[in-house]
């Protein structure tokens, strides 16, 4: 039986998300939304453990590990962080009017 095959290189286009999330580092805070930073963070965490934990049980053994797929999850989980705490500093912690959204 023929296993599944898989490209290295499928983790390059993810960069973008991450590369989007720093730029949005100079984004009024209350352009900000939680569900979505919530979201980069745990797809970060999830396929960062995902990535250097499960094998599946087609592969050869000896198949190197994918460490693009692991370092942009990382930086993904890492800038979702961030937002996130920048948000709920903003929100919670600061002065300033909380944001209301109007729906």
């Amino acid at each position: 039986m023929e296993g599944i095959k898989y490209s290295f290189g499928h983790p390059t286009f993810k960069w973008g998300i991450s590369i989007a999330n720093v730029a949005d580092f100079s984004k009024p805070l209350e352009n900000l939304s939680y569900p979505q930073q919530v979201a980069v963070t745990c797809t970060g965490l999830i396929w960062s453990r995902y990535s250097n934990v499960i094998t599946p049980s087609f592969l050869d053994s000896k198949m190197p590990k994918n460490w693009n797929l692991f370092s942009v999850n990382i930086v993904m989980a890492g800038t979702g962080l961030y937002q996130l705490a920048r948000k709920i500093k903003h929100d919670y912690f600061s002065d300033a009017e909380p944001a209301i959204v109007k729906e």
